[in-house]
């Protein structure tokens, strides 16, 4: 019997495991272990929006937040639109996130959940969180792409990573990458795997609704002009 992709997704997150070596002061947090009800509400994510075997669109994020997809397990969905808008209700955690926010929104003007998640998949190279110690002991969130060495450390991982989510049958003639600077890096690891034929680059959900807010409604149209040609 042929596996859906959900199933794929599924087995995929229920086995992912980041065993290679991090600089020091970096760790990587995995929310599959860390707590259980995270594995149920992603099975019910998947298995809502992915249980069927049709190609998708594939777009490309960084590494999870903390308050994302490290606590829910679904890229760019913190526990609010989790419930709001997919309609699953995490009760072990209560997040939010910015970047989520303005993924919904442009979600919402896709056509809602079932429309935008029938077309597109997204995930990230890494597909969990990183953190980094501070000067004064804090753990924050990092970017896979912080420190030159995390990057050459990971990248093996990432290659891997964005090999596996392409051979779900994901569509390799574009790809929508979220970040510029997420983008040079892509484009290190595209050279490298050679997976993807274009790279359409839109700005970081969390750059738009942090410091262009006031421009949201044109970057929501970019988006979906983008996702829709």
């Amino acid at each position: 019997m042929t596996q859906t992709i959900a199933d794929q997704i599924i087995d995929f997150n229920q086995t992912l495991n980041y065993n290679g070596n991090l600089p020091s002061g970096f760790d990587v947090l995995n929310p599959y272990l860390d707590n259980p009800e995270t594995l149920d509400v992603m099975r019910a994510f998947y298995t809502k929006f992915y249980n069927d075997s049709q190609t998708r669109k594939f777009i490309i994020g960084i590494n999870p937040s903390r308050h994302g997809a490290g606590v829910t397990g679904v890229p760019f969905t913190d526990t609010k639109r989790l419930k709001s808008a997919c309609g699953i209700e995490m009760k072990s955690a209560h997040t939010h996130e910015i970047s989520s926010v303005y993924l919904y929104d442009v979600i919402e003007a896709y056509g809602g959940t079932k429309n935008f998640y029938n077309d597109f998949f997204i995930n990230s190279p890494f597909p969990l969180t990183i953190i980094q110690r501070s000067k004064s002991g804090q753990w924050l969130n990092a970017n896979y792409y912080d420190d030159k060495n995390l990057f050459e450390a990971v990248k093996p991982f990432m290659i891997e990573c964005l090999k596996r989510f392409v051979a779900m049958g994901l569509i390799t003639s574009e790809v929508y990458v979220l970040g510029k600077k997420n983008a040079t890096f892509i484009q290190k690891l595209n050279q490298e795997a050679k997976l993807f034929d274009k790279m359409v680059i839109l700005e970081h959900p969390r750059y738009i609704q942090q410091y262009k807010s006031k421009d949201k409604q044109l970057y929501i149209d970019k988006y979906i002009l983008a996702l829709t040609k």
